[in-house]
């Protein structure tokens, strides 16, 4: 069965859950998969070549973040990476125990303050959320004990961009070191680390055209972090294993392969602002979820009031237009999107949602056909 035949004329919708592997990110790994196999802590030549490249790849990813290339740990992907950096620092800093965050943050962020609460008895604020799923009392939960403050760039359901490098500047008034998700702010957000004032990043390779897989945490110089994984102190110390070369070339490939952000982001934004117009035109019943305009250009995500999004999804399927209804690493749950319930979407509502989520690729047309497949969708069960 050919595989590109089915999927000739799929309208790909659901890039936040994944992207295709860029070819020449694959290509550019496909050596350290075959023939340059050496392991990069071996002292022979072809460990070495190894070494060399992994350090290349550093320095390239290093590059793109504004970092020095000793703050960049090559992991296996953003739950890692998160774990890494909110388990790490916190067990490492012992200043406090009191962690700020918000219950929009993706499952990987939640479930690693809920291991420190259960485990290590630390004490987690959660943060007052507008119905944009926007900040509210940010300094007010700031305490002299405040250890670390963790909130994603872009939420990867609804979109909703914070203002990290302000709120980075008043956790460190306090004393308290910040880390951002920033899984789903790659290519769509500037994220020089400078300007961003954050000690720790996390993204994930597989969200801009890299391998499953890959993924990196940016570490500052500084930011003392507790390994997670102990064994031959790799990485620098922070995870031991033998480097997985091939993908750390692979995810420098599909960072150096993006394209200016501010021209993009805007071009893609403008695409996403006349779909979600479309949309609004031709089913009354949706609803925007997220904030309208301090969202990430690549996130158009809705509420269907009365239709449930799963429904939806698997209609929309049946048309080749491939979607999400909310956050596709909440594997195998019936439970409405967290995210929702915590901005205040009531839990029948919050059921019916539906997100639509963008790539470079993505064309007009392609989301002109999607609007027109959604409405014919809802019609469907009403």
């Amino acid at each position: 069965m050919n595989l590109d035949m089915i999927y000739l004329d799929m309208i790909y919708l659901d890039h936040a859950a994944t992207t295709p592997v860029k070819p020449e990110a694959l290509q550019a790994a496909w050596p350290w998969l075959t023939s340059d196999f050496g392991n990069p802590s071996s002292s022979h030549e072809l460990g070495h070549r190894s070494a060399v490249a992994l350090e290349q790849a550093r320095a390239t990813v290093a590059k793109f973040f504004n970092v020095r290339a000793s703050e960049v740990t090559f992991t296996s992907g953003g739950t890692e990476s998160d774990n890494l950096a909110i388990i790490g620092l916190a067990l490492a800093n012992p200043r406090g125990k009191h962690i700020v965050s918000a219950r929009t943050e993706h499952e990987a962020v939640l479930s690693a303050l809920d291991f420190l609460e259960r485990m290590h008895d630390f004490e987690i604020s959660w943060l007052e959320l507008d119905e944009f799923g926007q900040v509210l009392n940010f300094e007010t939960a700031l305490r002299p004990d405040t250890t670390l403050v963790s909130l994603m760039i872009a939420n990867n359901e609804i979109g909703t961009v914070h203002d990290i490098a302000h709120l980075t500047n008043e956790a460190h008034k306090v004393g308290a070191l910040f880390h951002t998700d920033a899984v789903q702010a790659v290519g769509w957000i500037d994220l020089d680390v400078k300007k961003l004032g954050v000690d720790a990043l996390s993204i994930s390779g597989h969200k801009f055209g890299a391998p499953k897989g890959s993924g990196v945490l940016i570490l500052r110089a500084g930011a003392k972090a507790e390994p997670l994984i102990h064994g031959g102190g790799q990485e620098s110390g922070l995870r031991s294993g033998t480097e997985n070369v091939a993908w750390a070339v692979a995810i420098a490939t599909a960072l150096e392969l993006l394209a200016p952000v501010d021209e993009e982001a805007q071009r893609v934004a403008r695409l996403r602002d006349e779909f979600i117009q479309k949309v609004q035109q031709l089913v009354p019943s949706a609803k925007l979820t997220g904030h309208p305009i301090n969202r990430s250009p690549n996130i158009a995500s809705f509420t269907l009031q009365g239709v449930s999004g799963e429904a939806v999804l698997l209609e929309l399927e049946r048309k080749n237009v491939i979607v999400s209804s909310g956050s596709a690493c909440a594997a195998g749950s019936d439970e409405p999107s967290h995210v929702l319930v915590a901005i205040g979407v009531e839990t029948e509502i919050a059921q019916t949602a539906i997100r639509f989520s963008l790539a470079h690729e993505t064309t007009a047309d392609q989301l002109d056909a999607a609007a027109h497949a959604l409405a014919e969708s809802v019609a469907n069960f009403i």
